[in-house]
């Protein structure tokens, strides 16, 4: 069989896609963009610096979620994952409690990092879900998952804040 024949099959937030081996060089960032509809991951500085093409992606839709750039990963990169992009966030069409939060907060103001910090912050989450830390390392773990996203318009305190709230019910003391 051809290698051209061959499809890339992966999940994108649960829904499964194939994607011919001629495709196999394209960034994830376009195929979620161009192919699937899915705009709300951004391509920003091409080069993985921003953050704001963050989606989260694991080999499995229960396994351990990590932070993926979207417009420095090919798309063959993703065959036999899970995909979740900012879309996969709400529930029933409304805001899930981390988009709430940085509502609430006013976290944003363009918006176009929004979607990068709110998938950093999802794979935050998820970590804290299974390995809670003390409230004390919050904000260290905070750091290394979403401190090298970048925002050009608003100061970070309040993406902090939100987060923070976010994150808190997650820390040792709160689930004690």
């Amino acid at each position: 069989m051809n290698d051209l024949n061959k499809k890339i099959t992966f999940h994108v937030n649960d829904i499964k896609v194939e994607v011919s081996a001629d495709e196999a060089d394209t960034a994830l960032v376009d195929y979620l963009n161009d192919d699937l509809s899915l705009t709300g991951t951004k391509f920003c500085c091409g080069i993985g610096e921003c953050k704001a093409c963050s989606v989260m992606t694991s080999t499995s839709k229960h396994g351990v979620k990590n932070k993926t750039l979207a417009c420095l990963t090919p798309v063959s990169f993703m065959n036999e994952m899970h995909v979740y992009t900012v879309e996969s966030l709400s529930e029933n069409g409304k805001p899930n409690d981390l988009q709430a939060a940085f509502l609430k907060h006013f976290s944003f103001q363009c918006g176009y990092c929004t979607s990068g910090f709110l998938m950093s912050t999802t794979v935050l989450i998820e970590r804290l879900k299974q390995n809670p830390v003390s409230q004390s390392n919050l904000d260290k773990m905070i750091d290394q998952y979403v401190g090298d996203n970048i925002c050009r318009c608003t100061g970070y305190v309040r993406y902090l804040d939100a987060i923070r709230e976010i994150a808190k019910p997650y820390t040792l003391e709160h689930i004690s």
